[in-house]
């Protein structure tokens, strides 16, 4: 996949031109087989430990949140030497961890629908975030630099 630029003829690209252009590209990513084959094998090691715990409940929301991160994080792989983008997700992270441990969950069916649509808008709400830190941390460098 190519970079894609911030840039369209000249022009900054709006936020939500910028979200759009972002989620165009995640619908076009693939994972191969032996991405998933090693997906698989993390998923059955995780719920194997939470299971010897005793907290079943809490593998399945660990592990979207894992794929959730992990798919922001090789989409936005551009940003991976700006402080900002691993801040922004660090503190991501932390209410994801708070979210995981104190809310209580079900070791019930649940629908695939509802799961894929929580970890949707999950995965759209964290890149609109990462997207807008990152222009803010571009307008805060051009504005030093232009001093």
């Amino acid at each position: 996949m190519n970079r894609r630029k911030s840039t369209l003829k000249g022009q900054d690209l709006s936020l939500k031109a910028e979200v759009k252009s972002d989620l165009k590209a995640a619908q076009k990513l693939w994972m191969p087989w032996w991405l998933v084959l090693i997906w698989m094998a993390i998923c059955l090691s995780v719920i194997v430990l939470f299971d010897s715990v005793g907290r079943l409940g809490m593998a399945l929301p660990l592990l979207n949140c894992i794929a959730v991160f992990a798919f922001l994080i090789y989409l936005k792989r551009g940003l991976s030497r700006q402080v900002s983008f691993w801040v922004s997700l660090a503190i991501l992270a932390t209410l994801h961890a708070l979210m995981i441990w104190y809310v209580p969950w079900t070791t019930k069916w649940v629908p695939a629908v509802a799961i894929a649509t929580i970890s949707s808008l999950d995965f759209c709400l964290m890149l609109w975030i990462v997207d807008v830190v990152a222009r803010l941390d571009r307008r805060t460098v051009s504005h030093q630099t232009a001093r």
